[in-house]
């Protein structure tokens, strides 16, 4: 088997360019994939050890039984007539029985993360997404929805001014027309068409 392929050349004859096979591909493949490998390592975090295995998985059961309770009280249904706290409910007790066995069995795994600056940025979409929620019956769905995406692109996702507004405008406007006209699901809002 022939380790180069033929490739154009400028003058239009062919060239031999390096078979993905050949030891000098491998040689570079090999080198990019250290370097990549090598960054990322950089820019980990300092592993947290067993503690944090722990407290992460004590959070995702509260989390999940929380989550549980709650939509039990919207009322679960049947399979032929969901009511509007099934899939939260099974949702949540997914949840809660995985962060259970990660109780049990995560202990042991060296990869969870100490707790850094950057661990307040799920804290912080938590918070405004419970905002998004009490505002909503207040000022409608349109105003509450685009300030969250702001939020949530421009300060915790660190996206451009530009991308945050095309991105925000555009999420809300599907989400408004796909709620409101396409699922017909009566949340409150202020612009009607």
């Amino acid at each position: 088997m022939n380790s180069t392929a033929k490739g154009p050349a400028e003058d239009g004859g062919a060239v031999e360019a390096p078979h993905p096979d050949h030891p000098h591909t491998r040689d570079i493949l090999a080198e990019i994939e250290a370097e990549v490998a090598h960054e990322l390592e950089e820019d980990r975090p300092p592993q947290g050890g067993p503690l944090y295995q722990t407290v992460g998985a004590l959070v995702g059961i509260a989390i999940g039984v929380g989550g549980a309770v709650l939509a039990w009280g919207y009322g679960l249904g049947s399979p032929a007539e969901p009511g509007p706290g099934l899939w939260p409910f099974l949702v949540s007790i997914v949840i809660a029985v995985l962060s259970a066995i990660l109780l049990v069995v995560g202990r042991g795994l060296g990869d969870s993360e100490a707790f850094t600056r950057s661990s307040w940025l799920p804290v912080a979409g938590i918070v405004t997404f419970v905002a998004f929620g009490l505002l909503l019956p207040l000022t409608g769905f349109e105003i509450p929805a685009l300030v969250l995406s702001v939020i949530w692109l421009r300060f915790l996702g660190g996206e451009s001014w530009r991308n945050t507004v095309v991105i925000s405008v555009v999420t809300v406007t599907v989400f408004y027309f796909l709620f409101l006209y396409g699922l017909r699901i009566p949340l409150p809002h202020l612009i009607n068409f």
